[in-house]
Protein backbone atom coordinates (compact mmCIF):
# COMPACT_ATOMS: atom_id res chain seq x y z
CA UNK A 1 0.00 0.00 0.00
CA UNK A 2 1.04 3.76 -0.87
CA UNK A 3 2.13 5.22 2.29
CA UNK A 4 -0.18 7.47 4.20
CA UNK A 5 -0.41 11.41 3.46
CA UNK A 6 1.46 13.47 6.07
CA UNK A 7 -0.76 15.53 8.13
CA UNK A 8 -1.93 19.00 8.27
CA UNK A 9 0.64 20.79 10.49
CA UNK A 10 -0.45 23.96 12.15
CA UNK A 11 0.84 26.70 10.20
CA UNK A 12 -0.66 25.13 6.76
CA UNK A 13 -4.54 26.10 7.95
CA UNK A 14 -6.19 28.52 6.51
CA UNK A 15 -9.98 30.26 7.80
CA UNK A 16 -13.59 28.88 5.69
CA UNK A 17 -14.27 31.79 3.06
CA UNK A 18 -16.79 34.50 4.81
CA UNK A 19 -17.38 37.77 5.23
CA UNK A 20 -19.26 40.71 3.42
CA UNK A 21 -16.49 41.07 0.70
CA UNK A 22 -16.41 37.53 0.19
CA UNK A 23 -19.69 37.25 -0.51
CA UNK A 24 -19.94 40.31 -2.71
CA UNK A 25 -17.42 39.26 -5.13
CA UNK A 26 -18.55 35.28 -5.43
CA UNK A 27 -22.11 37.05 -6.01
CA UNK A 28 -20.60 39.67 -8.94
CA UNK A 29 -18.78 36.77 -10.63
CA UNK A 30 -21.61 34.17 -10.33
CA UNK A 31 -24.35 37.52 -11.72
CA UNK A 32 -21.82 37.81 -14.69
CA UNK A 33 -21.10 34.35 -15.17
CA UNK A 34 -17.47 34.04 -14.82
CA UNK A 35 -15.06 31.83 -14.13
CA UNK A 36 -12.15 32.48 -11.42
CA UNK A 37 -9.56 30.32 -10.46
CA UNK A 38 -9.49 30.86 -6.83
CA UNK A 39 -13.20 28.46 -6.90
CA UNK A 40 -11.54 26.01 -9.88
CA UNK A 41 -8.46 25.43 -8.21
CA UNK A 42 -9.48 25.38 -4.80
CA UNK A 43 -7.12 28.23 -3.69
CA UNK A 44 -6.31 28.37 0.32
CA UNK A 45 -6.42 31.84 -0.35
CA UNK A 46 -9.86 32.54 -1.85
CA UNK A 47 -10.99 33.95 1.69
CA UNK A 48 -7.95 36.63 1.87
CA UNK A 49 -7.75 37.94 -1.79
CA UNK A 50 -12.57 37.94 -2.21
CA UNK A 51 -11.78 39.45 1.41
CA UNK A 52 -9.57 41.93 0.01
CA UNK A 53 -12.24 42.62 -2.89
CA UNK A 54 -9.62 40.83 -5.71
CA UNK A 55 -9.53 37.97 -7.64
CA UNK A 56 -7.67 35.61 -10.24
CA UNK A 57 -10.21 35.81 -13.35
CA UNK A 58 -10.30 32.50 -15.40
CA UNK A 59 -11.46 33.16 -18.99
CA UNK A 60 -12.37 30.45 -21.44
CA UNK A 61 -14.26 28.65 -19.46
CA UNK A 62 -13.57 26.20 -16.19
CA UNK A 63 -12.62 22.92 -18.50
CA UNK A 64 -9.19 22.31 -19.39
CA UNK A 65 -8.53 20.02 -22.27
CA UNK A 66 -5.38 18.69 -20.54
CA UNK A 67 -4.57 16.83 -17.23
CA UNK A 68 -2.32 17.59 -14.67
CA UNK A 69 -1.83 15.39 -11.92
CA UNK A 70 -1.45 18.00 -9.20
CA UNK A 71 -4.92 20.25 -10.99
CA UNK A 72 -8.17 20.02 -9.69
CA UNK A 73 -9.77 22.19 -12.93
CA UNK A 74 -11.74 19.79 -14.72
CA UNK A 75 -10.46 18.11 -17.93
CA UNK A 76 -12.40 17.73 -20.72
CA UNK A 77 -14.03 18.88 -23.80
CA UNK A 78 -14.77 22.94 -23.30
CA UNK A 79 -17.45 24.86 -24.39
CA UNK A 80 -17.44 27.04 -27.15
CA UNK A 81 -16.38 30.64 -25.83
CA UNK A 82 -18.26 33.38 -25.01
CA UNK A 83 -18.03 36.45 -27.42
CA UNK A 84 -19.07 38.72 -24.31
CA UNK A 85 -16.30 37.17 -22.17
CA UNK A 86 -13.67 40.14 -22.61
CA UNK A 87 -17.24 42.68 -21.59
CA UNK A 88 -18.01 40.52 -18.56
CA UNK A 89 -14.73 40.70 -17.37
CA UNK A 90 -14.34 44.40 -17.68
CA UNK A 91 -17.78 45.21 -16.55
CA UNK A 92 -16.22 42.88 -12.97
CA UNK A 93 -12.70 45.10 -12.88
CA UNK A 94 -14.79 48.03 -13.41
CA UNK A 95 -17.38 47.30 -10.25
CA UNK A 96 -14.47 45.62 -8.46
CA UNK A 97 -12.54 48.99 -9.00
CA UNK A 98 -9.44 46.57 -9.18
CA UNK A 99 -6.03 49.00 -9.53
CA UNK A 100 -4.72 45.44 -10.69
CA UNK A 101 -6.06 42.54 -12.62
CA UNK A 102 -4.73 38.98 -12.88
CA UNK A 103 -6.13 37.13 -16.04
CA UNK A 104 -5.20 33.60 -16.49
CA UNK A 105 -7.35 31.02 -18.97
CA UNK A 106 -8.09 26.76 -18.66
CA UNK A 107 -5.55 25.61 -21.86
CA UNK A 108 -7.36 25.08 -25.19
CA UNK A 109 -6.03 22.47 -27.21
CA UNK A 110 -9.19 22.75 -29.21
CA UNK A 111 -9.10 26.29 -30.82
CA UNK A 112 -6.83 26.83 -33.33
CA UNK A 113 -4.80 29.85 -31.50
CA UNK A 114 -4.90 28.52 -28.17
CA UNK A 115 -7.40 31.21 -27.50
CA UNK A 116 -4.49 33.63 -27.79
CA UNK A 117 -6.92 36.21 -29.25
CA UNK A 118 -10.00 35.97 -26.41
CA UNK A 119 -7.50 36.48 -24.09
CA UNK A 120 -5.60 39.71 -25.65
CA UNK A 121 -9.19 40.79 -26.50
CA UNK A 122 -9.86 40.39 -22.65
CA UNK A 123 -6.88 42.59 -21.73
CA UNK A 124 -7.92 45.33 -24.55
CA UNK A 125 -11.72 45.42 -22.69
CA UNK A 126 -10.17 46.03 -19.36
CA UNK A 127 -7.84 48.87 -21.16
CA UNK A 128 -11.40 50.65 -22.01
CA UNK A 129 -12.54 50.83 -19.22
CA UNK A 130 -9.93 50.95 -16.66
CA UNK A 131 -6.60 52.08 -18.94
CA UNK A 132 -4.78 52.49 -15.20
CA UNK A 133 -4.99 49.50 -14.57
CA UNK A 134 -1.85 46.85 -14.13
CA UNK A 135 -2.57 43.71 -15.38
CA UNK A 136 -1.02 40.44 -14.75
CA UNK A 137 -1.82 37.43 -17.66
CA UNK A 138 -0.57 33.52 -16.10
CA UNK A 139 -1.21 31.89 -19.46
CA UNK A 140 -0.51 28.07 -21.00
CA UNK A 141 2.53 27.17 -23.70
CA UNK A 142 0.62 27.37 -26.97
CA UNK A 143 1.92 24.31 -28.02
CA UNK A 144 4.91 26.14 -28.33
CA UNK A 145 3.28 28.35 -31.76
CA UNK A 146 5.55 32.01 -31.76
CA UNK A 147 2.08 33.35 -33.19
CA UNK A 148 -0.03 32.54 -30.44
CA UNK A 149 2.56 33.65 -27.91
CA UNK A 150 3.07 36.81 -29.72
CA UNK A 151 -0.50 38.07 -29.60
CA UNK A 152 -0.55 37.74 -25.88
CA UNK A 153 3.14 39.28 -25.73
CA UNK A 154 1.77 41.78 -27.78
CA UNK A 155 -1.02 42.83 -25.37
CA UNK A 156 1.60 44.12 -23.22
CA UNK A 157 0.48 42.75 -19.59
CA UNK A 158 2.78 44.51 -17.18
CA UNK A 159 3.70 40.98 -15.86
CA UNK A 160 3.78 38.22 -18.35
CA UNK A 161 3.92 35.02 -16.47
CA UNK A 162 4.11 31.21 -17.37
CA UNK A 163 4.18 28.53 -14.49
CA UNK A 164 6.94 25.80 -14.81
CA UNK A 165 5.26 24.01 -11.55
CA UNK A 166 7.48 21.62 -10.64
CA UNK A 167 11.04 20.35 -10.69
CA UNK A 168 13.04 18.72 -14.32
CA UNK A 169 13.39 15.81 -12.27
CA UNK A 170 9.04 15.52 -11.25
CA UNK A 171 7.97 16.96 -14.20
CA UNK A 172 6.73 14.57 -16.29
CA UNK A 173 4.79 12.67 -13.81
CA UNK A 174 3.09 15.98 -12.67
CA UNK A 175 1.83 17.45 -15.61
CA UNK A 176 0.24 16.61 -18.77
CA UNK A 177 2.54 15.04 -21.70
CA UNK A 178 1.89 17.86 -23.56
CA UNK A 179 3.75 20.18 -21.27
CA UNK A 180 7.35 19.81 -21.05
CA UNK A 181 9.42 21.51 -19.31
CA UNK A 182 11.87 22.76 -21.73
CA UNK A 183 8.68 23.97 -23.82
CA UNK A 184 7.82 25.94 -20.29
CA UNK A 185 11.30 27.63 -20.77
CA UNK A 186 11.15 27.99 -24.08
CA UNK A 187 8.21 29.95 -23.64
CA UNK A 188 9.98 32.64 -20.98
CA UNK A 189 12.65 32.86 -22.89
CA UNK A 190 10.55 33.96 -25.76
CA UNK A 191 8.83 35.87 -23.96
CA UNK A 192 11.66 37.80 -21.97
CA UNK A 193 12.82 38.78 -25.82
CA UNK A 194 9.75 40.02 -27.19
CA UNK A 195 9.51 42.33 -24.24
CA UNK A 196 12.75 43.69 -23.76
CA UNK A 197 13.17 46.24 -21.20
CA UNK A 198 9.50 46.30 -20.84
CA UNK A 199 7.53 44.26 -17.65
CA UNK A 200 8.40 41.26 -15.77
CA UNK A 201 8.42 37.91 -16.99
CA UNK A 202 7.29 35.13 -14.26
CA UNK A 203 7.11 31.82 -13.80
CA UNK A 204 6.09 29.82 -10.16
CA UNK A 205 6.23 26.05 -8.66
CA UNK A 206 5.67 23.91 -5.97
CA UNK A 207 7.59 22.34 -3.17
CA UNK A 208 6.73 19.37 -1.37
CA UNK A 209 5.80 16.72 -4.47
CA UNK A 210 9.59 15.32 -3.56
CA UNK A 211 11.80 17.49 -4.75
CA UNK A 212 15.35 17.76 -3.42
CA UNK A 213 17.58 20.66 -2.56
CA UNK A 214 19.77 20.34 -5.75
CA UNK A 215 16.09 20.14 -7.65
CA UNK A 216 14.90 23.34 -6.76
CA UNK A 217 18.09 25.23 -6.80
CA UNK A 218 18.23 23.91 -10.30
CA UNK A 219 14.69 25.19 -11.66
CA UNK A 220 15.58 28.64 -10.13
CA UNK A 221 18.86 29.03 -12.35
CA UNK A 222 16.90 27.85 -15.50
CA UNK A 223 14.48 30.34 -14.57
CA UNK A 224 16.50 32.82 -14.03
CA UNK A 225 18.98 32.14 -17.48
CA UNK A 226 15.25 31.69 -19.08
CA UNK A 227 14.78 35.41 -18.37
CA UNK A 228 12.22 35.10 -15.64
CA UNK A 229 12.43 38.20 -13.55
CA UNK A 230 10.51 37.17 -10.84
CA UNK A 231 9.25 33.85 -8.93
CA UNK A 232 6.84 32.37 -7.01
CA UNK A 233 7.55 29.31 -5.05
CA UNK A 234 4.08 27.76 -2.44
CA UNK A 235 3.22 24.36 -1.09
CA UNK A 236 1.65 22.02 -2.97
CA UNK A 237 -1.90 20.74 -1.54
CA UNK A 238 -4.07 17.88 -2.67
CA UNK A 239 -7.33 19.08 -3.75
CA UNK A 240 -8.77 15.71 -3.68
CA UNK A 241 -7.79 11.95 -3.09
CA UNK A 242 -7.36 11.40 -6.80
CA UNK A 243 -5.12 14.22 -6.77
CA UNK A 244 -1.17 13.52 -6.36
CA UNK A 245 -0.58 12.96 -2.68
CA UNK A 246 1.55 15.29 -0.96
CA UNK A 247 4.98 14.10 -0.12
CA UNK A 248 5.97 16.83 2.43
CA UNK A 249 4.33 19.88 4.26
CA UNK A 250 7.59 21.95 3.72
CA UNK A 251 8.34 24.59 7.07
CA UNK A 252 8.37 28.16 6.35
CA UNK A 253 11.63 28.55 7.37
CA UNK A 254 12.57 26.46 3.99
CA UNK A 255 10.68 28.34 2.21
CA UNK A 256 12.29 31.14 3.53
CA UNK A 257 15.62 29.91 2.57
CA UNK A 258 14.90 29.17 -0.81
CA UNK A 259 13.18 32.80 -1.11
CA UNK A 260 16.93 33.66 -0.28
CA UNK A 261 18.28 32.38 -2.59
CA UNK A 262 16.26 32.98 -5.04
CA UNK A 263 17.09 36.89 -4.65
CA UNK A 264 20.96 35.46 -4.51
CA UNK A 265 20.98 34.13 -8.11
CA UNK A 266 19.44 37.53 -9.57
CA UNK A 267 15.79 37.81 -9.18
CA UNK A 268 14.08 40.91 -8.56
CA UNK A 269 11.51 39.86 -7.30
CA UNK A 270 11.08 36.39 -5.12
CA UNK A 271 8.55 35.37 -2.84
CA UNK A 272 8.17 31.68 -1.11
CA UNK A 273 5.95 30.41 1.78
CA UNK A 274 3.17 27.82 2.55
CA UNK A 275 0.49 29.85 1.13
CA UNK A 276 1.72 31.67 -1.94
CA UNK A 277 -0.11 30.82 -5.25
CA UNK A 278 1.14 31.97 -8.58
CA UNK A 279 -1.28 35.37 -8.20
CA UNK A 280 -1.21 35.80 -4.36
CA UNK A 281 -0.56 39.55 -3.85
CA UNK A 282 0.75 39.92 -7.90
CA UNK A 283 0.71 43.54 -7.37
CA UNK A 284 3.05 43.34 -4.96
CA UNK A 285 5.94 42.66 -7.60
CA UNK A 286 5.01 46.35 -9.45
CA UNK A 287 6.13 47.62 -5.88
CA UNK A 288 9.55 46.21 -5.71
CA UNK A 289 13.17 47.44 -6.20
CA UNK A 290 13.65 48.69 -10.07
CA UNK A 291 10.11 48.21 -10.81
CA UNK A 292 9.06 51.72 -11.65
CA UNK A 293 11.96 51.35 -14.45
CA UNK A 294 10.61 47.96 -16.31
CA UNK A 295 7.26 49.44 -16.23
CA UNK A 296 8.32 52.65 -18.23
CA UNK A 297 10.77 50.45 -20.60
CA UNK A 298 13.57 52.51 -19.26
CA UNK A 299 15.50 49.82 -17.55
CA UNK A 300 18.79 48.82 -19.07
Amino acid sequence: MPAAAPRFPDWIRRPWPSGKSFEEVKQLLAGLDLSSVCQSAHCPNQSECWGRGTATFMVMGNVCTRHCTYCSVHSGRPDSLDADEPAKVAEAVRRLNLAHVVLTSVTRDDLPDGGANHIAAVVQAIRAVRPDSTIELLVQDFCGEDDALRTVVGSAPEIFSHNIETVRRLHGSMRDRRFTYDGALGVLRRAAEWRGDFGFVKSAFMLGCGEKDEDIDATLRDLRESGCHAVSIGQYLQPTPKHRAVQRFVPPEEFDAVEKRAYEMGFLFAVAGPFVRSSYKSETLLAAPGAAARLTGTSS
